[in-house]
């Protein structure tokens, strides 16, 4: 399995540009859409720690957040390291 797990909606911009920075990092994921198979909802719900808006992201089965909190860790330049 991957590193990176992120729960998603297809509609979704968040997540969207959430792939779009794993991509250009070149980092392969494991993507589960919610909205094609809902019942992983309530998984992601729980390794979230009640967090129910997508996307939910897990590097290394750490809960990282969504895509705000993922930009942030790019942002402070601690992304790449947890990548590693």
């Amino acid at each position: 399995m991957s590193q990176v797990v992120i729960y998603t909606k297809d509609y979704c911009p968040y997540c969207h540009r959430a792939k779009a920075l794993l991509d250009s990092k070149g980092v392969t994921y494991t993507e589960y859409d919610i909205g094609a198979q809902p019942e992983l909802r309530e998984e992601m719900i729980n390794k979230a720690n009640g967090g129910h808006t997508v996307p939910q992201i897990f590097i290394k089965e750490q809960h990282i957040g969504g895509c705000d909190d993922m930009m942030a860790l790019e942002a402070q330049g601690k992304l790449d390291a947890l990548l590693k």
